[in-house]
């Protein structure tokens, strides 16, 4: 009984959000708010209140908010985050005397029982209250038990109940709370707060030595400028590069993954370091570490974010290799072990052994490297193979690079397990890559969204949905033509706030590929490429439309706001995204056969959008610009994938003044 006080009554649990018993924080980002739920109760039939607590990590005061029942004894508040970093939250609750004695006493007279001894009590509480309180307050709470206390001496039902009744009385139950006995939630919970674009992006991929210049093999940052402002056009706020670093040239792959290899193979990025540099320096074909400026400032001159690829690996021929051994594993031949994932191999590049013995100076040195870059500007980084490397690892190194740069950016390309998903985004990537690539059916897409956003998942895993990488061509696109490539992108963008391209490849609507296999013949990976970007049929205006729409459009911003809807046809698939103030909505539809026409009666939920029964709307395709004016809960749509596979409608409701054909929203 250490420790203990018996008279604290009121029990706290089933706090909500609360991941894995407090080990790790929710996510939220700067402007938003956390909305708390909990079991508060006490024994008896006295009446509770409840307080949600919080406050950024490096203040010491607590801020209150009064918390509202629900249901059940189940409570709820929120609170909203203005600061990018770290946020504590928790919950307390008491025993409300003074509204149990209030609710009692407004029985005892319903049944006409004596009160006198009552009205004295309550005058009593009021005293005993104005002690802990100054000036106003206080005597507030003297004026109403002097009333008390007059009623007690010459009992008035009816002027009792309408005193009871009052606001300001019943208000008096927050000035006569006493704190002496009150519970606290055994737990500060966290809340890691992060910039916007961490919850809103648009991502563009591609490769700066492709394109090259006039009479250039080998394309370098001064000529990727050039498609800069061709991708800021697009709508995109994050340009994406592989990784710059140079490339090993021990066991180098050719086209294709080959294993022959000629002098002009430019090798896999991803095979890193050679006697050029390592992963601080820039492949000298691709410019210098000045050029590398040029772009990123060019690229924030355009509205463009500059992320980098993270891969931590080696090509052999590495400076890490010579310089630290210890940091590989080695084969009892004597010959350094390259990456496998059977049958696969990956002969040119080697994994860090993070069980070494030396895995404390291998630590330091990973992070020194994102350190680096984010010296020279960037401050967002896709991360390769993530789940590949320790747990414990990332969970370092995100915390020591946030505790300085909060505003960075990290995103999991960890196609695995969910659980390894899940596990990498509770201990720190502010995204993560998602199996949305393979989801392709209403019932998948639906279920998944439903993963997603309608469990725990949604306080800690924010997905970044990709129709296409450089390592994966889906089925879907190598068969479905032009209409796959343009639902798949709708299906992108506006079912998830975040979402990227593998972008030439993908507006273009390459899809040839390895017979049998989800990958690119001819992989970029291997070989240098001239993309034709304006070549007939590419995709950049309807890209345009999208990104546009996603921009103009607050509902498009967020991704656990979705709302799916009845369409009569299984090749049809509608949802709806509104603003939590309705002042903006969007209903999608689309036809996921990208060969035949389907027709289907959609049925609009109406309340969701925030349109009154009887009320006229508009629906404009913010993709081919029809408009239709409906009335009541049900459209019939028909979808012809070779015209437009899909419809992102701006919900207009129509102003009461049938003559005014203004719309709001």
């Amino acid at each position: 009984m250490d420790g203990m006080d018996g008279r604290n009554r009121v029990v706290i649990e089933n706090v909500y959000p609360e991941i894995d018993c407090g080990r790790f924080p929710i996510k939220r980002t700067v402007g938003s708010g956390v909305y708390v739920e909990a079991d508060v109760f006490s024994d008896g039939h006295d009446e509770v209140l409840a307080f949600l607590l919080y406050r950024k990590s490096d203040e010491e005061d607590w801020k209150e908010v009064l918390m509202y029942p629900l249901f059940n004894d189940r409570w709820r508040a929120h609170f909203p985050v203005e600061r990018m970093g770290e946020y504590l939250y928790t919950i307390k609750g008491g025993v409300d005397h003074f509204s149990t004695w209030r609710k009692d006493l407004l029985k005892k007279i319903d049944s006409g029982q004596d009160v006198s001894v009552e009205l004295i009590i309550g005058a009593n509480m009021l005293h005993h209250a104005s002690k802990r309180h100054r000036d106003n307050e206080k005597n507030i709470l003297l004026e109403f038990a002097e009333r008390l206390d007059r009623l007690s001496s010459n009992i008035n039902t009816h002027a009792i109940v309408s005193l009871l009744n009052t606001k300001e009385f019943q208000r008096l139950n927050m000035s006569c709370f006493d704190e002496a006995f009150t519970s606290f939630y055994e737990k500060n919970l966290r809340v890691t707060v992060d910039r916007r674009k961490a919850s809103f992006s648009s991502w563009y991929e591609f490769f700066p030595r492709s394109n090259p210049g006039k009479g250039k093999v080998h394309g370098c940052f001064n000529d990727a400028m050039q498609f800069l402002p061709e991708i800021a056009k697009m709508g995109f706020d994050v340009v994406y590069l592989p990784p710059i670093h140079p490339i090993g040239k021990t066991n180098r792959k050719g086209k294709n993954n080959s294993l022959e290899v000629t002098l002009h193979d430019p090798g896999s990025p991803w095979a890193i370091g050679s006697s050029e540099g390592d992963h601080k320096d820039i492949d000298p074909q691709l410019g210098t570490m000045d050029d590398f400026a040029s772009f990123v400032k060019q690229a924030a001159d355009l509205g463009l974010e500059v992320a980098l690829d993270l891969a931590f690996q080696c090509s052999p021929d590495h400076p890490y290799v010579k310089k630290h051994p210890e940091w590989f594993r080695w084969r009892p031949d004597g010959t350094i072990q390259y990456a496998e994932n059977p049958p696969k191999k990956y002969q040119d590049v080697v994994p860090f052994d993070f069980e070494c013995d030396d895995w404390r100076s291998l630590w330091e040195e990973l992070k020194s490297i994102v350190m680096f870059w984010i010296g020279q500007g960037v401050k967002i980084f896709r991360v390769d193979n993530p789940h590949t490397k320790p747990f414990a690892f990332w969970e370092w190194l995100i915390g020591e690079i946030k505790k300085i740069y909060p505003d960075t950016i990290f995103l999991s390309e960890a196609f695995t397990r969910p659980k390894v998903m899940y596990r990498l985004a509770k201990l720190g990537f502010n995204q993560s890559y998602t199996y949305f690539t393979w989801r392709n059916t209403k019932w998948e897409i639906t279920e998944y969204m439903k993963e997603l956003t309608q469990t725990q998942a949604k306080e800690f895993f924010r997905p970044n949905f990709w129709p296409n990488t450089p390592d994966i061509l889906p089925e879907y696109l190598q068969y479905g033509g032009r209409p796959a490539f343009i639902v798949r992108l709708v299906l992108a963008a506006t079912l998830s706030s975040n979402y990227g391209i593998y972008g030439p490849p993908f507006q273009l609507c390459i899809s040839e590929a390895v017979p049998g296999r989800e990958e690119y013949l001819n992989s970029e990976k291997y070989e240098i490429k001239h993309w034709d970007w304006d070549a007939p049929g590419n995709l950049k205006e309807i890209i345009g439309r999208i990104n546009r729409a996603r921009k103009e459009n607050a509902a498009l911003q967020e991704t656990n706001n979705i709302f799916f809807c009845e369409a009569d046809d299984e090749n049809v698939i509608s949802y709806s995204k509104v603003t939590e103030d309705l002042s903006n909505a969007i209903l999608v539809a689309a036809n996921l056969d990208p060969f035949h026409v389907h027709e289907a009666t959609l049925h609009i939920p109406l309340k969701t959008l925030g349109i009154e029964e009887g009320q006229s709307y508009l629906l404009e395709d913010l993709l081919g610009g029809e408009k239709f004016i409906l009335h009541g809960e049900h459209m019939r749509l028909k979808i012809d994938p070779f015209v437009i596979p899909a419809y992102v409608f701006k919900v207009h409701r129509r102003l009461r003044r049938e003559s005014d054909f203004d719309y709001f929203m």
